[in-house]
């Protein structure tokens, strides 16, 4: 058995990798209102004026980040329907992070996009920021909470109080959910095109010729859409793990977790000692599934947040969850053997204490209102079952459910050329983890064929995010630099090692 302080580390460590899809279990607005940007003591100091946008200090906290970051915020009023300029308003959340010395500045300010969709890019940024330390040195970097998300009226519902995840269920969810959130916001208005044309406005209002945009999963999607619509606005574009314009999102998820599990547990099929002590761990993996299915599993377990003892329900569902989210990160994956292999065994409680960790963690990570705002107005025609994906660890389960959400949620519309593939010469860093169970190294290949200055750096045993991987941040900021993909030296990347498979609770084989 693990150690207290072993859980919490591990399911932390998975839960900073995380910046994809959740299940539906959206927080409340209350419960978001103490992570907003804190108010600095000197908020009657002269604000600091970037273009016609007054900031003022403020604290940025995360709750996956120990350290908090002293930075200038504001609000930027946009309206929620631009083809209704006099209805209602939004008040974008707004924080500057500026380089310690004013001297030298670049015009080009960055603009950080945060993943999901549904993550506020103004509370998830602390986490990343050690990866924009040379960046932030000459320039400003800008985040702005995506309309729905963080302090850009947060689109997000009370989680239900039963434990019915049936698909009827998911649907008279989000159905509540949309009656809710419709009294202050019209959710047909809260799409991708919508962040994007507010983002063109953010940059009107600061005065900046061109920007360049960083974005993180989801995140990348905005910023190819945006560089679609503004390309002469567009310095340059860093997408890490790519989602492709041309990906219809909610089928793709099963098959991709598939495939990267296959290469993550071939570490340890491929490692005597991790074979010899733990076996095949999909097969072990496909055999617990299947009990569980049949027969959901009471457990009694050590909490790990309180130490406490509870009593909960093992289904499937929580197995598969917890793989996905592990599978993010390869220092959490190298691990999964091991707890499937005991789980397998009759000795449920690590596995059952890790999920509940992270599901109470990960319970405020995402407006889940603006995420299907956003998936059911972009990506309807990809919510559908496929028999190829029956056997896999996740199912139909996930496409099922958001068609089930879908079916309760207003939609908005789309430009006829939304999932037309982005091409052009605009100068793009394209970033992709080998083992990344969300957006594969293919969809990086993809998306660099119609980029004549696109490049594609595909990280050995990395997952999702890989932005902060080994020297990755060093490249980051020469390619921010110079705006000159080619002219980087990646070798440094060849340093970036493998986890090696736990066998152990205490860790791996030397």
């Amino acid at each position: 058995m693990m150690s207290r302080k072993t859980r919490t580390l591990l399911a932390v460590a998975a839960l900073v990798a995380v910046l994809g899809y959740r299940a539906f279990k959206p927080a409340p607005d209350e419960a978001r209102a103490d992570k907003a940007p804190l108010p600095d003591a000197a908020v009657q100091a002269r604000p600091t004026m970037l273009g016609s946008l007054a900031f003022r200090p403020c604290t940025l906290d995360s709750p996956v980040s120990r350290n908090s970051l002293e930075a200038q915020c504001t609000t930027f009023e946009v309206p929620e329907d631009r083809a209704n300029p006099q209805g209602r308003k939004i008040a974008l959340n707004i924080a500057l992070l500026a380089p310690a010395k004013p001297d030298g500045v670049q015009p080009d300010p960055v603009f950080f996009l945060a993943g999901g969709p549904g993550q506020s890019a103004v509370e998830s940024y602390p986490q990343v920021d050690p990866a924009f330390a040379e960046v932030r040195k000459r320039r400003n970097v800008i985040l702005v909470d995506q309309r729905g998300t963080g302090g850009s009226n947060l689109l997000s519902c009370e989680a239900p109080e039963n434990d019915d995840i049936s698909v009827e269920a998911m649907q008279a969810g989000a159905a509540a959910c949309a009656a809710a959130l419709s009294k202050k916001a019209d959710l047909r208005h809260y799409t991708t095109t919508d962040a994007v044309a507010d983002l063109e406005a953010v940059r009107q209002a600061i005065g900046a010729a061109q920007i360049n945009l960083v974005g993180v999963s989801y995140g990348t999607r905005v910023a190819q859409q945006y560089a679609m619509r503004h390309p002469a606005s567009t310095r340059s574009i860093v997408l890490d793990s790519v989602v492709p314009n041309t990906l219809q999102l909610g089928s793709i998820f099963a098959r991709n977790l598939d495939d990267a599990l296959a290469l993550q547990f071939a570490r340890c099929t491929g490692n005597a000692a991790c074979r010899a002590a733990l076996g095949d761990p999909r097969a072990e993996l496909d055999a617990l599934l299947a009990t569980l299915r049949a027969n959901p599993v009471t457990v009694r377990y050590r909490d790990a947040s309180t130490g406490e003892e509870r009593e909960d329900v093992l289904r499937a569902e929580t197995v598969a969850g917890l793989v996905r989210m592990y599978a993010y990160m390869p220092q959490a994956a190298a691990l999964l053997p091991k707890l499937i292999h005991e789980a397998r065994n009759g000795r449920y409680g690590d596995l059952m204490a890790l999920a509940q960790l992270m599901q109470g963690d990960m319970k405020d990570a995402m407006a889940m209102g603006m995420q299907l705002s956003v998936i059911c107005s972009e990506d309807g025609e990809g919510m559908v079952a496929r028999g190829e994906d029956e056997g896999t660890v996740l199912g139909n389960r996930m496409a099922e459910g958001l068609a089930a959400m879908c079916r309760a949620w207003p939609k908005g519309q789309v430009p006829a050329d939304f999932h037309t593939a982005l091409s052009g010469a605009v100068p793009a860093l394209v970033l992709e983890g080998e083992f990344d169970p969300v957006t594969p190294p293919r969809y990086g290949e993809e998306v660099v064929k119609g980029l004549s200055n696109g490049r594609l750096f595909v990280l050995r045993g990395q997952g999702h995010a890989v932005i902060g991987a080994g020297c990755m941040p060093k490249l980051f900021a020469q390619f921010v630099d110079k705006a000159d993909a080619a002219a980087l030296d990646g070798t440094c990347l060849e340093k970036l090692n493998y986890v090696p498979p736990f066998t152990s609770f205490n860790g791996w084989e030397p």
